[in-house]
């Protein structure tokens, strides 16, 4: 039950970090009236017919700048995994460490000793 709902929850999180500006048009749609006598920076000039437009673009601007902002730290912080791990220490799971043999019978292995090292040969 708790992994049906977290994965219900991760679903959620991912839809609505790529439909962030849906969201934000909607909330715009929705308190236009609001926005544009409240909000809007162009209120006390209406011969502009911004209608709060402007506060909607500002919105836009904003989320797209956190949203590159979020993906540089996110490339950060793998470029510092990649090169600095955080613990020496490895732990694997003996399933994912299995041999599986793969049946393959084009390649010969020599069985004599030679000082250099020659791959596999295909017939």
């Amino acid at each position: 039950m708790a992994r049906r709902l977290l994965a219900y929850l991760l679903i959620v999180v991912l839809i609505a970090s790529n439909f962030s500006r849906l969201f934000i048009y909607a909330g715009f749609e929705l308190n236009r009236n609001y926005i544009a006598t409240k909000l809007c920076e162009n209120r006390d000039k209406p011969w502009l017919h911004c209608n709060g437009k402007c506060y909607f673009m500002k919105k836009i601007k904003q989320a797209e700048d956190k949203e590159k902002s979020e993906e540089r730290q996110s490339q950060k912080n793998l470029f510092q995994e990649a090169f600095w791990p955080a613990t020496t220490e490895m732990k694997f799971r003996s399933v994912l460490l299995q041999v599986m043999p793969i049946p393959n019978d084009d390649i010969i292995l020599t069985k004599t000793n030679t000082l250099v090292f020659r791959p596999p040969q295909f017939s």
